[in-house]
């Protein structure tokens, strides 16, 4: 996979962004101060304007431009995580050699899933990003060390969704949300909503 496939990928995720936009706000306004859906949007925008604008061939090199671009771009807590994830990735992704697509985005995704975790300090069942990008990852990750099927990407994409719907019942333990104590347990997470947005612009790399 070349970065031209990451660069269709952040593309797709800037129009997705843009498209939930107000959807994003919504959620967030319950549970947050409501400044999701302008942060993915313009963060995602920041990412794929960069990382097209990189002229280095290396895979690495241009999502960690993109990463820095969104830093810049939407200093906020939430822009910072996603931004996090980009320059992990970047890192893991720097200087290796060209692989088939399914491995790059299995090793993607759980880079990126490890930048957040450890910029944030979350970890699964917490009722954040986390718990939709993870469940992804698993099935990226079981197809990349196997022979992948063809529809790997869409069942990576359920688990996201199902990741996303099981922060329902999950107890807020970061951010505005945790305030809410036991109450939080009947508000899904915009921040796992965002990770299934992300998810779904993985196909995007295929085409």
């Amino acid at each position: 996979m070349q970065k031209q496939g990451f660069i269709q990928i952040l593309e797709e995720a800037s129009r997705i962004m843009t498209q939930e936009r107000e959807h994003l706000i919504e959620l967030d306004s319950v549970v947050g101060d409501g400044d999701l859906g302008l942060t993915m949007s313009d963060g995602f925008l920041a990412a794929y304007q960069a990382a097209a604008a990189c002229a280095d061939d290396d895979c690495g090199k241009v999502l960690y431009a993109a990463g820095k671009a969104m830093s810049t771009a939407v200093p906020s807590t939430m822009g910072t995580l996603m931004a996090s994830g980009l320059m992990a990735a970047g890192k893991q992704l720097r200087g290796k050699p060209e692989e088939d697509a399914i491995p790059t985005l299995a090793a993607f995704c759980s880079a990126y899933l490890d930048g957040v975790m450890a910029r944030g300090k979350a970890q699964r069942g917490e009722k954040t990003f986390v718990d939709g990008l993870a469940p992804a990852v698993d099935v990226l990750c079981a197809a990349a060390a196997a022979d992948a099927p063809a529809d790997v990407l869409a069942r990576a994409k359920d688990a996201a969704w199902k990741g996303y719907e099981d922060t329902e019942t999950m107890l807020a333990i970061h951010g505005r949300a945790a305030t809410r104590g036991e109450a939080s347990r009947t508000l899904r997470d915009p921040g796992a909503y965002v990770a299934y947005l992300l998810v779904s612009a993985l196909p995007t790399a295929l085409s």
